[in-house]
């Protein structure tokens, strides 16, 4: 028995007691390593740095998909950048109305280890009809596709090795070109507590570009630091202001049954604490 401890911030971090190691391997692109921990399940890192574990994912990839997907209320075709895991798939797969998913991750090892050591993350959404998954890079795919996609979803690792690109200005560009009109832009942005400065970094890149830009939160216990930041982008600022009756409405008809997200914590998500206002020059009121 020995630990894992994460190496993301310095001088302050996490330790999990990893039972059993479940495999490790040296990708193409990153270290990767999936563990037993007594209280969170399967727990997957890379890079030295925990990506998701099978007790609290539910959280994160409810918040990154039913949010826009439920703001847009018609969206046919989404596009998933990441996500090798396969929880952010399972929950777009949720959506009768989704017709075309593409995912699209670069390292395809960590496709086939999810696959084989957390499968509860996938739960066979892998094998979706709708799904085309695309094994490269998602700054390449996106500057290069002709497909127009209703919701983006950018489930990155942090912005560090290979994920750092899906943080740049070239990167947020392309996505915006990828978007049909009335379509919204979602992406991973760490904990504003310990990583501010990337919040302020996208919302500088976000204010360019789209004609509502915002943030949004979920308290997710594997990302320490405080509450989880995912950044939003929308070309119709209406998207952000759908009411709770609406929401409900269309929540009611999608029959999908989730852990934690609900229309009141859509809602409740977007109004953020005062220090993250002042970094992003937003009013409380915005």
């Amino acid at each position: 028995m020995s630990d894992y401890q994460e190496t993301l911030y310095e001088g302050y971090g996490q330790r999990f007691r990893m039972d059993t190691l479940l495999h490790e391997v040296r990708t193409e692109h990153q270290h990767l390593v999936i563990f037993e921990n007594p209280r969170m399940g399967r727990v997957m890192a890379l890079d030295g740095v925990i990506q998701t574990t099978e007790a609290d994912e539910f959280i994160y990839h409810e918040m990154l998909t039913h949010v826009p997907i439920l703001a847009h209320g018609n969206a046919r075709s989404v596009l998933i950048i990441g996500g090798g895991d396969g929880g952010m798939l399972r929950e777009v797969a949720k959506h009768k109305g989704v017709e075309r998913i593409t995912m699209v991750e670069i390292d395809g090892t960590v496709v086939e280890m999810c696959k084989e050591y957390l499968p509860k993350h996938s739960q066979g959404a892998f094998d979706d009809p709708r799904l085309n998954l695309v094994i490269d890079d998602g700054m390449r795919f996106v500057a290069n596709t002709t497909e127009r996609y209703d919701v983006i979803i950018s489930d990155s690792t942090d912005p560090i090795g290979p994920g750092e690109v899906l943080f740049s200005e070239n990167f947020y560009q392309a996505c915006r070109r990828c978007l049909n009109e009335g379509g919204i832009l979602v992406t991973q942005n760490g904990t504003p507590f310990m990583q501010l400065g990337e919040v302020q970094t996208t919302a500088g890149r976000l204010r360019e570009l789209f004609a509502d830009w915002h943030f949004y939160q979920a308290a997710v216990p594997t990302y320490i630091g405080g509450a989880m930041t995912f950044a939003w982008g929308a070309s119709d600022a209406a998207t952000r202001s759908v009411t709770a009756t609406t929401l409900t409405e269309r929540f009611v008809a999608s029959q999908i049954e989730t852990r934690y997200y609900n229309p009141q914590i859509h809602i409740g998500a977007f109004a953020l604490p005062q220090y993250v206002l002042q970094a992003i020059g937003k009013p409380a009121n915005d």
